[in-house]
């Protein structure tokens, strides 16, 4: 039986480290993030429905969506919720749809586990796919520095981001369990290694 764990927290709060590890630990990951990608990359169904709600703005040159130019048609204005809210309803139906055929493969191989590595899993319902859901969280200072280093970006763009996104109490009330990431790699690595354990994957 296929374990599929969530893995989610909010920007910055190291993510994309816990789903090294669990990948180092032989657990396939699949990737969200990826997966939005992919579904971008080409003209669909998607793309159509992006369009007539936020208009041809939202497009490159190529045709097809930038994700910068939607991100600046969602975040930092007055109606922000509501135009996330949007196009969480719009992107979430096909990026699931995807994930759960990568799912099933992954079933079909038989492995132990496999795992979902989604920041928005709630918001997608992705949680109701998952045996256990695990929630990677820091304090929010560490966590805009993180995003400022990674993404290039200014310390106000990185506070605005982060204000849009759940809070850590949030995430401690609805994962499975949660892990402060705040020492370090290593330490980052004993704590998965602990929650593998205690949940018998």
């Amino acid at each position: 039986m296929t374990k599929v764990i969530g893995l989610t927290g909010r920007s910055g709060a190291g993510k994309s480290a816990a789903a090294a590890i669990f990948q180092k630990q032989g657990i396939p990951v699949i990737d969200a993030d990826a997966v939005y990608h992919g579904i971008l990359s080409s003209k669909n169904a998607c793309t159509e429905e992006l369009v007539s709600t936020f208009g041809r703005e939202i497009l490159g040159g190529d045709g097809l969506v930038d994700r910068k130019k939607l991100g600046n048609a969602v975040f930092g204005r007055e109606n922000t919720p509501a135009l996330l809210h949007s196009l969480n309803t719009i992107t979430h139906k096909y990026i699931m749809a995807e994930i759960r055929a990568l799912v099933q493969a992954y079933r079909e191989k038989a492995v132990r586990a496999v795992l979902l590595d989604a920041p928005q899993l709630f918001e997608a319902n992705a949680d109701r796919d998952c045996d256990l859901v695990l929630g990677i969280v820091a304090p929010d200072e560490i966590c805009i520095s993180r995003i400022m280093a990674r993404d290039g970006i200014e310390r106000t763009a990185a506070e605005r981001r982060l204000a849009a996104q759940h809070s850590v109490e949030y995430f401690r009330e609805k994962c499975t369990a949660v892990i402060e990431n705040t020492k370090g790699l290593s330490a980052l690595e004993t704590e998965i290694c602990r929650f593998l354990e205690n949940y018998g994957v």
